[in-house]
This record gives C-alpha cells, sequence and structure tokens, in this order.
C-alpha cells in the first residue's frame, strides 16, 4: 500500500500537469528519481527473497517452501510493474499534452476548444483508472487480511478440538485406572472376608467323641 500511495502521488502530479497546459511538465529528474525508487525497491526485495531461498534448501519440506517465497516475490514484484506501468502512462501523457500544446499555438478557435476537450477527457479517464487502481490495490489488502483472519480462526478452532480430545481421552485413562482399583480392592475385601470366615470355622469346630467304657465282667 506504501508503494501504490507514492505511485498515486507521483500520477496526481501528471493530473495536474496535463490540467494546466500552461504549466511547465514534470521535469525528467523527478520521474528518474522514481525510477531509481523503484529500482532500488526491486534490488532490495530480490536480494530477500534470495536469502529466503536459500533458507528453504535447508528445511525438509524444500518444494513448499520455495513456492510460497516465489508466490510472494510474485505479488511484490507485480505490484512495481504497475508502478512502473502508471510511471511509463504519465510519461506518454505528458508527451501527449506537450505535443498538443505546440499545435494548438498553430490551431484555430475551434480546433483549440476541441483540444481542450480532449485533454479534459484524458485528464477524467486517467482519474478514473487511477481510482480503479486505488480500489483493486484496497481490494487485494482487505482479501488477505481476510484470509489470514480465517486461516488463524481455524487453526484456533483446530487447536480447540484438539485439546478437548486430548482431555475427554485423559479423563478416559483416568476413570479406566480408578474402575480398575475399585475392582482390585474389591477382590482383596472378598478375599479377606473368605479367609477370615475359613478361620472362623475352623475355631468352631465341634470336639471329637469320647470312646465308650469297655463292659466289666460280673461276679
Amino acid at each position: 500500500m506504501k508503494n501504490f500511495t507514492a505511485a498515486f502521488f507521483l500520477a496526481t502530479v501528471c493530473v495536474v500537469a496535463l490540467a494546466q497546459p500552461a504549466a511547465p511538465a514534470e521535469t525528467p529528474s523527478t520521474r528518474d528519481v522514481e525510477r531509481a525508487r523503484i529500482g532500488a525497491d526491486r534490488a532490495r526485495l530480490e536480494a530477500g527473497f534470495q536469502a529466503e531461498d536459500a533458507e528453504c534448501y535447508k528445511k525438509f519440506a524444500v518444494n513448499s517452501c520455495l513456492g510460497k517465497v516465489n508466490e510472494r516475490r510474485r505479488e511484490a514484484m507485480g505490484d512495481l510493474r504497475r508502478q512502473e506501468l502508471l510511471l511509463n502512462d504519465e510519461e506518454r501523457r505528458i508527451r501527449g499534452a506537450d505535443q498538443i500544446r505546440k499545435t494548438e499555438e498553430k490551431q484555430s478557435p475551434e480546433k483549440l476548444q476541441e483540444a481542450a476537450d480532449q485533454r479534459a477527457k484524458a485528464v477524467k479517464d486517467y482519474e478514473s483508472r487511477l481510482e480503479r487502481e486505488k480500489k483493486k490495490a484496497e481490494d487485494r489488502a482487505a482479501t488477505k487480511a481476510g484470509e489470514q483472519g480465517n486461516s488463524e480462526a481455524a487453526a484456533a478452532r483446530l487447536k480447540g478440538g484438539q485439546d478437548k480430545s486430548q482431555a475427554r481421552s485423559e479423563k478416559q485413562a483416568t476413570a479406566a485406572e480408578e474402575a480398575k482399583k475399585l475392582s482390585e480392592r474389591q477382590k482383596e475385601a472378598q478375599e479377606r472376608k473368605a479367609q477370615h470366615e475359613a478361620d472362623r470355622l475352623k475355631q468352631t469346630k465341634p470336639p471329637a467323641k469320647s470312646l465308650p467304657l469297655p463292659n466289666l465282667p460280673s461276679n
């Protein structure tokens, strides 16, 4: 958006020049400075992307990483290219305006009015184009922000689902462990009860009957 603002400012200067035929056209040095800025931005961005390319080769998913870098490279370089095209268009229109002014000096009042009308139409068309470009840039920025927001929301929902699933698994594992311990305690209690009952029965066993006395002989 910063780059587009710079291009929009430069284009506005051109519109003013077209709307005022008697004023001097934009100086070549100003356009040269703008072209130099675009070239410097392109070199700086490309150096950064090449550094990112080098980092991608250190990762496992090389192709995926390179694809993302190239996508950002195309978007950034495309924006610079659009600025160059706008600058070229400005230069053509300025040259055309200069030519019209030179021609008007040799034309009749009717021709002068016709040329003025053409200039006014050219200015209006150019302003409309600038407005469309600005709207497209704003729409792209809004779309990108929306996609990023949706991606973050989806990631948050996924993490929330994973956390809930993990919590359920841990709760089920804890319940199973508690049930196992309870079963073991019940089994031990039953075994102790059975042992206690066996010990009690041994202690209360009736004594053995005594043997009968032998019969004595009578006199």
